[in-house]
């Protein structure tokens, strides 16, 4: 492994993105979802069904939140940034890592569903999906062309064994 000190190799990004898409993609995601609950209005299911959506939404979240907040200790012991305008010092393929390559965005788009069931927002659904695949275009290709460059074998025997999502 390299040293956050070592000068890459030739051809090697120091940083995978300049701007920091994956928070902001999943912050608009949120926004315009709320924004087109009054611009366009979506019915919901009548109780007692939004209440069991209501719970399952709660349970997604939940999920995810415990996603996130492993993946970044994960990412914390490893000694390496959490970041997406950063370069990675360490490949972390433990905890979270080993069933997804990218379980921080993977809890974000839970999180993002799981409001949109809570809320009784229908919009939230697609947008979270839209988010992920804005967030895999913008952010996770590049990360990955970063990781590849930086790590090599070992960046590519990983991702052949655990999928982008999951």
């Amino acid at each position: 492994m390299r040293k956050q000190t070592d000068r890459p190799a030739k051809g090697v990004a120091l940083t995978p993105n300049r701007i920091p898409w994956p928070p902001l993609i999943y912050a608009g995601a949120i926004l315009l979802g709320a924004l087109s609950k009054f611009v366009v209005p979506t019915p919901w299911i009548d109780s007692p069904g939004s209440d069991f959506l209501f719970a399952i939404g709660l349970l997604i979240i939940a999920a995810g939140l415990m996603l996130d907040i492993r993946a970044m200790q994960t990412l914390h012991a490893a000694k390496t940034t959490i970041l997406p305008i950063k370069g990675a010092d360490h490949l972390v393929t433990g905890g979270p890592y080993k069933i997804s390559r990218n379980p921080i965005y993977l809890g974000n788009t839970l999180l993002t569903f799981g409001a949109g069931l809570v809320f009784g927002i229908i919009w939230f659904l697609p947008l979270a999906f839209i988010a992920a695949l804005l967030t895999s275009k913008l952010a996770i290709e590049r990360e990955e062309a970063h990781l590849s460059a930086k790590f090599g074998k070992n960046w590519r025997d990983y991702a052949s064994k655990v999928g982008r999502w999951f």
